[in-house]
């Protein structure tokens, strides 16, 4: 069925997986999901039953290791799954602080916990901060623990493997397993273009093969999907090509820093990773009226916000730019 549309689904799967993510070729499997928490839970789903068939752990066994800034999916997989979930405070750069970590596991061990599903952001949504892989893998990996590694790269996928070559939060890096990556945050395609990537040999860990009616199997959270959705996804990446998306990242990224060096010589205190274009800004800068004329994200709608977020996106000229922070001087003043 659709025989052409999941041609091009498949072609999609190996632009990303291979040329963005740095795969072998015909070592990964993936599709083109409703979003970034169906492929975060999907992942999730798939390590629980590979912990559950092939190491006979039991559900009180595995947990899920995640940071305080992590996508609210996470907690969603944990609930529907039945498996705790293990949340770890941050440090002053929104990563995974490793002294917590290593507090975290070392109770979780003492409490039964034997199988770890591991999930790293390459990009929060708030501060667009990206996890410290390396202390986090080396942490697990001097422990000899079992444990699956899932990147949550839902914002970051699209921006910061093309601004940062020294990247390793990819499959050439062997701890990790899968990535979730959303096209409608920075390739702008309509909503429900999230795509998960994992290693081969994975995906039958959720295979249900009771739909007989249909040709095939059925390996993914929700069943029917959005053929039109792979479409549009493969058509801008093929219409920017490598070349012209980095082109427009690194752009991104220039303007950026050019708007946090004015914060900077303001004295605001602000968050922001040099690779992104996300800009935490510490509320007590921004009057709620700016904030409200500006549409900036506040961290909470419940209460007094602590900081307030800038996404500085391809559409968003100078100009506003400029004329956001000479109100801010003069709110300042």
């Amino acid at each position: 069925m659709f025989s052409g549309t999941q041609e091009i689904e498949k072609n999609l799967i190996k632009i990303c997986a291979e040329e963005i993510f740095k795969a072998e070729h015909g070592q990964y499997d993936g599709y083109v999901a409703s979003g970034g928490t169906e492929a975060n839970i999907e992942a999730i789903w798939i390590y629980r039953n590979y912990f559950v068939e092939k190491e006979d752990a039991d559900l009180s066994e595995i947990c899920i290791i995640s940071s305080e800034d992590t996508h609210y999916s996470i907690h969603k997989a944990s609930n529907l799954l039945n498996i705790s979930n293990v949340v770890v405070q941050v440090n002053e750069y929104h990563q995974i602080s490793i002294p917590e970590l290593e507090r975290n596991v070392s109770k979780a061990i003492h409490d039964g916990k034997k199988y770890f599903i591991v999930v790293l952001n390459m990009s929060t949504t708030m501060f667009g901060s990206v996890d410290d892989i390396n202390a986090v893998t080396n942490y697990f990996n001097l422990l000899h623990l079992n444990y699956k590694l899932h990147i949550d790269a839902a914002y970051g996928g699209f921006i910061y493997p093309f601004t940062n070559n020294e990247s390793n939060f990819n499959f050439k890096n062997p701890d990790v397993s899968s990535v979730s990556i959303d096209g409608h945050k920075m390739l702008q395609a309509p909503y429900g273009t999230g795509i998960l990537l994992i290693r081969k040999n994975y995906m039958p860990f959720v295979c249900n093969d009771n739909a007989t009616y249909v040709n095939g199997k059925d390996y993914t959270l929700v069943g029917s999907r959005s053929g039109a959705n792979a479409i549009c996804m493969w058509m801008i990446l093929h219409a920017h090509g490598s070349e012209g998306w980095t082109k427009k990242m690194r752009e991104l990224t220039d303007k950026t820093s050019d708007f946090c060096a004015a914060l900077s010589e303001m004295e605001v205190e602000y968050y922001r990773n040099p690779y992104l274009n996300i800009v935490a800004i510490k509320s007590k800068y921004v009057s709620a009226e700016l904030a409200k004329k500006f549409v900036l994200v506040p961290d909470t709608h419940e209460g007094q916000p602590q900081w307030y977020k800038v996404v500085v996106m391809p559409h968003v000229h100078h100009n506003a730019l400029s004329q956001f922070i000479n109100e801010l001087a003069l709110e300042l003043q």
